[in-house]
């Protein structure tokens, strides 16, 4: 189970990603969730297979997702998490 993706920031939310398969790019993203999206903004491009590890998302989920609806969308971390990886990214340095 392969897919080849592309990935799409938000112009309107801060780290929200919406991954769409590559050949259809938006024709199946409701209208809807592009008004909310704002101007799609491109990313970059991914294969995705099962075996693949993504930050913040599961692949097999993505691909599903993107199969049966068209589109997979991450949302933005939860605050309280993404100030606690912050954190550790500092105590890192």
């Amino acid at each position: 189970m392969k897919l080849l993706c592309s990935i799409y920031k938000s112009t309107k939310k801060d780290e929200m990603y919406l991954y769409v398969e590559k050949k259809d790019k938006f024709q199946r993203v409701p209208e809807a969730l592009l008004n909310i999206f704002g101007s799609p903004v491109h990313f970059g491009d991914l294969l995705l297979r099962p075996e693949k590890k993504l930050a913040r998302a599961d692949v097999v989920e993505v691909i599903a997702q993107i199969q049966e609806k068209g589109f997979f969308l991450q949302m933005p971390p939860v605050k309280e998490e993404y100030l606690l990886d912050l954190f550790k990214a500092e105590q890192g340095k």
